[in-house]
């Protein structure tokens, strides 16, 4: 197999895996658990991560985190336990921020997107701007392609160094980075990797389907 080549924007990028759900819905205990291809969830999302061109990675743990811990190989990882994970994602997301270094942009992925690959993510700090968030896009699933044939916005996402104070300052309760994406269109590059996957995330027992 060929090797991916590491394509990184202009200085140095921190993947976060958002990885802290109870996946109460699903019924099988942490989603970080889940198995894929032989392994958990979480150690695939993160290695595609780090394949891709992150310099380092940040799991943030939450529900089960020790079993977590036990059950998955993340030694190639730094590990964090959001103890207020059940407040919604945002916490997470925001302990995250905390954790990466503080020069570096910061690219967050969901561990219950399968469907991320380190082709997608070495796309998306290939076509990072300096200044500017840069969010995968997909035409399938759950994130169907607008009226006028564009792609809808999706995980992974990359923010730029310069903008992860801002970003941080909009985050709360289980919006994450919405508020500010919402507030601020302009700065937002979509990067169309529906070759790649169909952008969803594992929330209902039907999607169980995505692990294959």
């Amino acid at each position: 197999m060929a090797s991916i080549q590491r394509i990184r924007p202009e200085g140095r990028t921190t993947g976060v895996v958002l990885a802290a759900g109870a996946g109460t819905r699903l019924g099988m205990g942490p989603k970080a658990l889940l198995p894929y291809r032989g392994r958990p969830l979480v150690e695939s999302v993160a290695a595609a991560l780090l394949d891709g061109g992150c310099r380092d990675v940040v799991v943030v743990l939450g529900a089960g985190a020790q079993d977590v811990i036990s059950l998955a190989r993340l030694d190639s990882y730094l590990t964090v336990a959001n103890e207020d994970w059940p407040s919604g994602m945002g916490s997470s997301f925001l302990l995250g921020n905390a954790t990466a270094e503080p020069e570096n942009h910061l690219l967050i992925a969901l561990v219950d997107q399968p469907g991320v690959t380190s082709r997608t993510v070495g796309r998306l700090l290939a076509a990072h701007r300096s200044g500017r968030i840069t969010a995968a896009a997909y035409s399938g699933g759950d994130a169907e392609r607008r009226a006028d044939g564009t792609v809808r916005r999706g995980h992974p996402l990359l923010i730029d160094v310069g903008l992860r104070a801002a970003v941080a300052g909009t985050v709360t309760g289980d919006a994450g980075a919405r508020g500010f994406l919402r507030a601020h269109p302009e700065l937002v590059d979509e990067v169309d990797c529906s070759d790649e996957s169909t952008g969803e995330d594992i929330d209902t027992p039907e999607q169980l389907r995505l692990l294959g």
